[in-house]
């Protein structure tokens, strides 16, 4: 049993899921105390607690504690079966976070994986489903592992209601990732969106967006789309393509929130990215880090920020792996990840 006060680092519900994920695949039993003991309201809230029943239905775990604000959780997996999973959070909160819990432990399953997903697709605080298919997929490809998704409706805050479709191919043979120059930026693309609201606005959007980087002197692009959605929503996501990395940024609509200042937080983002020099944006470092710990050799990433979640993915790693982590840089500055994996245990 592996005892963790998750209390350090960001304190948040990302420690939940990394450790949910980490159990899962290394087989080992855990006891998590002060669940989001920082947070205003802390415990397990209905998004952490869908998490912790996803994990759980995917590897028969045995479960103490799990519910509505509890901040200790018992948690002891006996198995990983692949199959076909359908999870409901029941409100908006982040399908994306819930994809990136069990997906990871399900490259591992002695089969595929078909996954039904309903919940926020495009919602704060968490990476967006656009975010997903143009940054994380791809990279996660690149390193062999086989996850696809696509989005039947968008499900924006505070409904939700978005409905995610994913496939999963247990992986076999994967490379480190090796992220260290990005090079000349080459272009950016972006994707500027409406869910059953006026299409009007995402072409405001768009017109902000290009004005805020058309001085890059790239090629630029920026396509308009109405995406299916159970409730009115808007969005626009920007990428930023290196010779050697990428780096993408999005931003959220909300009530009375003019579309010009969606798309001024995107291009301010990515700007940001472009001028501090890494390969690739904070997010992703995050995001990429338990994937590739389950990697034999070592991957670089050349990061155009040093943020607090990956400070704390790092740490949560060693409760689990016998890896090696260096981070080198101050937090919220550039910096570079050098990560030495291990084989994932066999199914």
């Amino acid at each position: 049993m592996i005892e963790i006060d998750t209390s350090f680092g960001e304190g948040g519900g990302q420690i939940l899921r990394s450790a949910l994920a980490l159990s899962v695949i290394s087989r080992q039993a855990i006891r998590l105390t002060n669940i989001r003991a920082r947070r205003p309201q802390s415990g397990l809230k209905p998004q952490h607690l869908k998490a912790v029943e996803a994990a759980a239905q995917i590897s028969a775990a045995q479960v103490e504690g799990a519910s509505p604000g509890s901040q200790t959780l018992r948690f002891e997996p006996t198995g990983l079966q692949g199959g076909n999973y359908a999870f409901d959070i029941g409100t908006a909160g982040a399908v994306s976070l819930l994809l990136q819990t069990i997906s990871l432990p399900l490259c591992f399953a002695d089969g595929p994986s078909w996954l039904t997903l309903v919940g926020g697709t495009h919602v704060p605080w968490s990476p967006c489903y656009h975010y997903l298919q143009w940054q994380w997929l791809p990279w996660l490809a690149a390193a062999g592992y086989h996850v696809e998704c696509s989005l039947e409706r968008a499900g924006f805050y505070p409904r939700g209601g978005g409905l995610l479709h994913a496939n999963i191919v247990p992986s076999r043979h994967l490379a480190p990732l090796r992220i260290a120059e990005r090079g000349r930026l080459l272009r950016i693309r972006g994707l500027s969106g409406v869910g059953r609201l006026d299409r009007s606005i995402a072409e405001r959007q768009r017109r902000q967006a290009i004005g805020r980087l058309s001085d890059l002197a790239v090629p630029l692009e920026i396509e308009v789309a109405e995406v299916p959605a159970a409730s009115p929503g808007t969005f626009i996501v920007l990428q930023a393509e290196f010779e050697g990395g990428r780096c993408c940024a999005f931003a959220l609509g909300a009530r009375h929130k003019p579309a010009e200042k969606v798309a001024d937080e995107a291009a301010l983002e990515l700007r940001a990215d472009i001028h501090a020099g890494g390969a690739i944006d904070a997010w992703l470092a995050d995001q990429l880090l338990l994937p590739l710990a389950f990697v034999p050799g070592e991957s670089t990433l050349s990061v155009c920020r040093i943020s607090r979640h990956l400070r704390t993915n790092a740490e949560l790693l060693r409760y689990f792996l016998p890896v090696s982590v260096a981070i080198e840089g101050e937090t919220d500055q550039p910096g570079i990840v050098r990560l030495h994996g291990v084989a994932a245990p066999a199914s």
